[in-house]
């Protein structure tokens, strides 16, 4: 890759394609902090519809200096339309593909030989090589890139959080013991100090005004949508993905019944996961 075609797919970066990506993999590798080329791999990963993009959106937030500027690449027209003349192509190739023969399946009448018990049997060794779990997986769309609207920073930040915290382990010194306690004594004496002058705190005036604080509402609810709804599941807080739905469904009551089935699902996942 030249530097007009990189100047190219920042301008038109719908057009990258397989080729472009596998260049880009080898710049990333060579320049870890090259922003713009790792945006350019993103939104080869959002055109495949790629499992890998969720968590190279987290990467490439990591390497980015300004995620403000990234929120607002990724909610763009020009990374969310896929490129139209690609589709155009590919339908051309197929159209003019050459056929060597071709063989006739009648599947009427296979289907009406089929015996309804027999369908019966066919129909539930069909669905039992998909496990309940998976079917809940595919329904809830888990591993699916993330789309992000311009109204939804909040949503945003919280995808960007890590979704397990480790507690940080460091190991005991013991050399250094009688510093430590030489400072604690010295933080004693400051304490018997203070105590021995007997501060005192004035009492306020009767007729003294004093400020009102006002409580600070932790009530959010208002800013969950059904990406932040998402975003949960994605870091695997099953709990905070059912009160998330739990709260779309008193928003927006006519989609009920969808974020219910949403809930059973998530249970599912949940219940296999624990």
């Amino acid at each position: 890759m030249n530097l007009t075609d990189f100047t190219y797919l920042l301008n038109k970066p719908e057009a990258i394609n397989d080729r472009y990506a596998e260049t880009l993999d080898n710049v990333l590798t060579a320049f870890p902090y090259f922003q713009s080329a790792r945006v350019l791999r993103l939104k080869h990963l959002y055109n495949q519809d790629s499992f890998n993009y969720n968590y190279s959106l987290k990467v490439t937030a990591a390497y980015t200096t300004d995620r403000s500027i990234l929120f607002d690449f990724i909610t763009s027209d020009s990374f969310i339309a896929v490129q139209k003349g690609l589709y155009e192509k590919k339908l051309e190739e197929l159209m003019n593909m050459n056929v060597v023969g071709s063989e006739v399946v009648i599947v009427e009448a296979r289907q009406a030989m089929i015996d309804p018990l027999e369908q019966s049997i066919l129909t539930s060794i069909k669905e039992a090589t998909t496990t309940e779990e998976q079917k809940a997986e595919e329904k809830l769309a888990i591993g699916k890139p993330l789309e992000f609207s311009k109204d939804e920073k909040h949503s945003f930040q919280e995808w960007l959080q890590l979704s397990r915290l480790k507690p940080i382990v460091r190991e005991e010194i013991t050399k250094n013991t009688p510093s430590i306690d030489e400072d604690k004594k010295k933080k004693l004496d400051l304490i018997d100090k203070f105590i021995e002058n007997n501060p005192k705190i004035s009492p306020i005036a009767k007729d003294a005004s004093v400020p009102v604080i006002e409580a600070v509402a932790d009530d959010t609810s208002y800013l969950m949508t059904e990406t932040l709804a998402r975003v949960y599941l994605e870091q695997k807080k099953y709990s905070k993905a059912i009160q998330a739905y739990e709260i779309l469904i008193l928003k927006y009551p006519e989609k009920s019944s969808f974020f219910a089935d949403r809930i059973s699902d998530i249970k599912i996942v949940q219940q296999n996961n624990n």
